[in-house]
């Protein structure tokens, strides 16, 4: 990736309008949380909810998590005073606005101007704050290689299943699910793999999104361990009880940690040492593309708190 790695294993959603939930989601291993101000807020608790989300964030408590909040559609009429008040008011404690519903680069280069004018006003870094656009139908879809470079503000690309199988009017009701009748093996892969590649084109991570049968663990597992193989950097969850598998499905396991850093290791000793572009590790020979792939791996291991057990070369 282009930018620093940060790890988004799990993306944790927040309703703004609950403490409750934000109190808890403080003790949560996510490595991201959003306050939602849009889907899990009704509009007459929107102005209330805005304030609660100044609050959350400015007393702290969140470690080294990436803190975000997820605004209202540009086509809405709170979407506006979401970002100049939770701006104004937390903008030295917020990492990420989440814009959902993103049809076109348009609504990505809306934001990236506001914010510009909201930080200036008060006083910010430039361009401290980033995006996350949430591609949610199949306007956003095949337009998705132009939204992701809209912005130097964007840090991911988002998948939102639901609308997006009501945008192409797909015959479920079980969000994420394949629908019946259907034999063409993942009905859901081609718009994967659409907002994976674009969001790689750019450097940005690539967010699945949740999967709604709280209690359905089995399938949250098959669900993230084909995204994270994938390629994918994580998973939005909505529960508590998701967090930790959602995690594990996104990290490297010992054995996978441990081959990709010794991967740099040859690799550096290769190109510094010998000023050589391969070499031979084990029975794999191995060159800038492996250092390249073992460089991910590396970082979703140290992420997940992982340590070397095997010496270094």
């Amino acid at each position: 990736m282009a930018q620093p790695y940060r790890p988004r294993r799990s993306c944790l959603a927040v309703p703004a309008s609950s403490a409750r939930f934000i109190d808890k989601a403080r003790d949560l291993p996510s490595d991201e949380f959003f306050l939602d101000l849009e889907d899990a807020v009704a509009p007459a608790a929107k102005p209330d909810a805005r304030q609660a989300v100044v609050a959350a964030l400015n007393s702290g408590g969140w470690g080294e998590r990436a803190r975000a909040v997820r605004v209202n559609d540009v086509t809405t009429p709170w979407a506006y005073r979401d970002v100049i008040e939770v701006v104004e008011g937390a903008g030295r404690n917020l990492d990420v606005i989440v814009l959902p519903k993103v049809s076109e680069p348009g609504h990505v280069r809306w934001l990236d101007l506001l914010l510009g004018q909201v930080e200036q006003a008060a006083g910010l870094e430039p361009g401290r704050i980033g995006i996350e656009a949430q591609i949610e139908d199949a306007r956003g879809l095949a337009g998705v290689d132009a939204i992701a470079a809209a912005s130097d503000r964007l840090a991911a690309l988002v998948f939102g299943p639901a609308d997006f199988m009501a945008s192409i009017g797909m015959r479920s009701l079980q969000v994420g699910a394949e629908p019946a009748g259907y034999t063409g093996g993942d009905a859901y892969h081609y718009a994967r793999m659409r907002i994976l590649v674009a969001a790689r084109s750019r450097g940005l991570a690539a967010i699945d999104g949740p999967h709604l049968a709280i209690h359905d663990l089995d399938g949250l597992r098959r669900g993230a361990a084909s995204a994270a193989a994938l390629g994918y950097d994580g998973k939005w969850v909505l529960h508590p009880g998701q967090v930790d598998l959602v995690n594990q499905a996104f990290s490297p396991d010992q054995q996978e940690y441990d081959r990709a850093e010794l991967i740099l290791d040859a690799y550096t000793d290769a190109t510094n040492v010998h000023h050589r572009g391969a070499v031979m590790l084990g029975d794999e020979m191995i060159d800038e593309a492996s250092r390249k792939l073992a460089l991910v791996t590396a970082a979703k291991g140290r992420a997940a708190g992982l340590s070397r057990s095997l010496p270094r070369r």
